[in-house]
């Protein structure tokens, strides 16, 4: 036999700094512009979204307790490996069609940004946090704490970019997240969660599931132990009644279109603390 048969990769869930497939064994292919397979990507389902969700809420405590230092570390760290995997996520990129300047010019900024994003890890604090003027022998300060667990939604775009400038702000501060990414998308993002995996992110603080976003949104925005959902890749042709749920679990739902680094981004997913403390004591 003189021909070669071609393997196509499957691309498996990131959970709690594991790739397993999806309970239900369901999986979508994904086609470059011609309609040549590339590779085939698991379905995540309800169950696997909840135990995304479980892992994501362990983490979240030890995650946050970290010192801002260090978790900037560990962000540079994640940096570095994008870097070294940088023709890999070019080659990825053309495959679902960008052209030559266009993939490598994503990477190199989707990068850039994540490193920007570190920055920032011991940082913010000082800048959106205050001391207060108060009438009285106090200090007031007001800190800024994370949110919890984030729900993402990842633009659907084959982009890198896109999923970056969710990712990177969320888990900076301290949260955890679970994304959901698909069609082209997913496979720029589970590759990302393969260099999550490989760093020195602790396992659960980044879960990635690939699926379809109108089968996994509700349990996202129904779910108790999610505290806030990012949508600002959710479809067009989404039924955004779907979000009335958020509101009776008061849970906070945020919709930006990002086309630069900002503060905001970070500020997003924070809940400011504010803090009474009598003067001498």
């Amino acid at each position: 036999m003189s021909g070669k048969i071609p393997i196509a990769k499957t691309y498996k869930l990131f959970i709690n700094g594991a790739f397993p497939r999806s309970e239900s064994g369901r999986t979508f292919s994904v086609d470059n512009p011609e309609g040549e397979l590339i590779a085939n990507v698991s379905q995540a389902s309800r169950k696997d979204f909840r135990e995304a969700v479980r892992a994501a809420r362990s983490a979240q405590s030890p995650w946050a307790s970290r010192t801002a230092y260090n978790r900037g570390q560990i962000l540079y760290r994640v940096a570095e490996m994008l870097e070294s995997r940088k023709i890999e996520f070019v080659e990825l990129l053309k495959n679902i069609g960008l052209n030559s300047k266009a993939a490598k010019s994503e990477v190199e900024e989707a990068i850039h940004r994540w490193v920007w994003y570190a920055g920032w890890s011991d940082k913010y604090s000082q800048v959106l946090g205050s001391v207060n003027p108060v009438s009285g022998p106090y200090f007031n300060f007001t800190v800024p704490e994370p949110t919890g667990v984030v729900g993402i939604i990842a633009p659907a775009e084959p982009s890198m970019m896109g999923l970056v400038s969710r990712l990177a702000p969320a888990i900076v501060s301290g949260n955890t997240v679970v994304v959901v990414s698909q069609g082209q998308s997913s496979l720029t993002s589970i590759t990302i969660g393969e260099v999550l995996a490989t760093s020195d992110v602790p396992e659960g603080v980044v879960n990635i599931l690939t699926g379809d976003q109108s089968e996994l949104l509700p349990w996202m925005i129904g779910h108790m132990d999610v505290n806030a959902v990012d949508i600002s890749g959710i479809s067009p042709e989404t039924d955004h009644t779907l979000l009335e749920e958020a509101s009776l679990n008061v849970k906070r739902v945020v919709s930006r279109k990002v086309e630069e680094e900002s503060l905001e981004l970070i500020s997003d997913f924070l809940e400011m603390k504010t803090i009474w403390h009598p003067v001498g004591r």
